[in-house]
C-alpha cells in the first residue's frame, strides 16, 4: 500500500511538472524575453524524467519484474521515453522548438496513464506465463523505445507542414508574378502575365505605381487589379511558383532535420523489437510469425517508415513528401501501440484488454 502512495505522489509530481514545462514551452515560442529562463525549463524536463524513472523503479522492486506489464506501465514508460528523448534531443541541438512538439506528448501519455486509467488498472500485479520471460525486457523495452522516437520524429513532420503550409500560403500572398513594373505605368494585359516574368514583393508593386503616378488614383486601383489577377495565375508557371512556395524558413529546416533523424533512430530499433519479438514468440508459441493483429499492425509500421528512409535516403527526397509520410506512420504507430490492444483481441492483450473488460 505504501508503494502504491508513494507510486501515485511521483505519478502526480510529474504530470504537474510536465504541466508547467508545456505552458512555459508555448509562452516561450511567442515570447524571447522569457528564454532567460530556458535552463529552469529543461532542468523541469530532468526532474520530470527522474519522478517516472523513480516510479518504474518502485514498480519493479514491488513485483520482482521489469515495469512493462499492463497499459499503465507501458503510458509511463512511453512517457519517461518521450522526456528522455527530449533532453537528448536538446543537449544535442540545443534547438528550443524540441520542447514545444514534445512537452504536449509527454503530458497526454503522463495524463492518459495517471487520471484516465481505473486506481485497479494503475497497480502492478503478476506476471502472466507466457510473459514470464527474460525476453519481456529486451523486445517490450526496445519497442517502446522505438514507438517513442517514431512518434516524436512524425509529431516533427507535422508541425513542419503545418508551419511550411502556412509559409506558402504567405509567399503566394506576398510574391506576385508580373511581365515588367512598367506595365504599370501603361495599360499592359494584368490577365495574362508572361510566364518568363520576374517575383516581386507585392508592396514593392503598390510603391512604384505611387512613385510613377505621384498620387493614387486610377493606376493605383489597376496595380490591385493586376496583384488579384497575377495571385490567381500563378500557378501558370508551376517551378517558378514551387521556387517560392520552397523558400523553407530556418525553423522549418530545423524541423526537417529533427524529424529524419528521430526516425532514423526509431526505425532500427523497431527493426530489433519485431526480430527480438518473432524469437521470443517462437519459443512461447512455437512460431515465429502467426500474423496476430499486433504484428500485422507492426509490420505495417515497418513498411511505412521503409518507405519513409528509402524516399529520403535513395530518392533524395526532402521537405513536404516525406513529411506526409511520416505523418501517416504516426497514426499507424498509434493503432499498432493501443488501438490493437484495446479494440482487438489477440495474442498480445493479456492483461491491457483483460484488465479494462474486468473494470467495465
Amino acid at each position: 500500500m505504501e508503494f502504491f502512495k508513494i507510486q501515485t505522489l511521483l505519478g502526480n509530481f510529474s504530470f504537474s511538472i510536465l504541466f508547467i514545462i508545456m505552458l512555459f514551452f508555448f509562452i516561450e515560442s511567442n515570447f524571447n524575453w522569457i528564454s532567460k529562463f530556458h535552463s529552469l525549463a529543461f532542468f523541469g524536463i530532468i526532474l520530470a524524467n527522474i519522478s517516472l524513472t523513480l516510479l518504474l523503479l518502485f514498480r519493479w522492486v514491488e513485483q520482482n519484474h521489469f515495469p512493462l506489464s499492463n497499459l499503465y506501465e507501458s503510458l509511463i514508460f512511453l512517457s519517461w521515453s518521450f522526456t528522455t528523448i527530449h533532453i537528448v534531443l536538446e543537449k544535442v541541438t540545443n534547438s528550443k522548438i524540441i520542447g514545444v512538439v514534445i512537452s504536449p506528448i509527454s503530458l497526454f501519455t503522463n495524463a492518459f496513464g495517471n487520471f484516465s486509467l481505473p486506481s485497479e488498472m494503475q497497480k502492478a500485479s503478476s506476471l502472466v506465463p507466457a510473459l514470464q520471460s527474460n525476453w519481456l525486457m529486451m523486445h517490450v523495452t526496445i519497442m517502446m523505445l522505438s514507438y517513442a522516437a517514431l512518434i516524436t520524429g512524425s509529431l516533427f513532420a507535422f508541425c513542419f507542414l503545418i508551419i511550411t503550409y502556412f509559409e506558402k500560403k504567405k509567399a503566394l500572398n506576398d510574391f506576385v508574378y508580373i511581365n515588367d513594373v512598367r506595365s504599370l505605368e501603361t495599360n499592359g494585359d494584368s490577365k495574362n502575365p508572361s510566364p518568363s516574368a520576374p517575383f516581386y514583393f507585392v508592396q514593392q508593386i503598390k510603391d512604384t505605381v505611387r512613385r510613377k503616378s505621384g498620387k493614387e488614383g486610377p493606376l493605383e486601383n489597376k496595380s490591385e487589379t493586376l496583384i488579384k489577377s497575377l495571385k490567381k495565375n500563378i500557378g501558370g508557371d508551376k517551378k517558378k511558383a514551387q521556387a517560392v512556395s520552397d523558400n523553407y524558413s530556418q525553423i522549418s529546416i530545423n524541423l526537417d532535420n529533427l524529424s529524419y533523424r528521430t526516425l532514423g533512430l526509431g526505425f532500427p530499433l523497431l527493426t530489433i523489437g519485431i526480430l527480438s519479438g518473432a524469437v521470443w514468440a517462437n519459443e512461447a508459441w512455437g512460431s515465429y510469425w502467426s500474423w496476430d493483429p499486433k504484428e500485422t499492425w507492426a509490420f505495417i509500421t515497418w513498411l511505412i517508415y521503409a518507405i519513409y528512409l528509402h524516399t529520403r535516403i535513395t530518392k533524395g527526397w526532402q521537405g513536404t513528401k516525406p513529411a506526409l509520410i511520416a505523418s501517416i506512420g504516426f497514426i499507424v504507430v498509434w493503432i499498432c501501440y493501443l488501438g490493437v490492444n484495446l479494440l482487438s483481441k489477440g495474442l498480445h492483450s493479456y492483461g491491457w484488454v483483460q484488465s479494462i473488460n474486468n473494470n467495465l
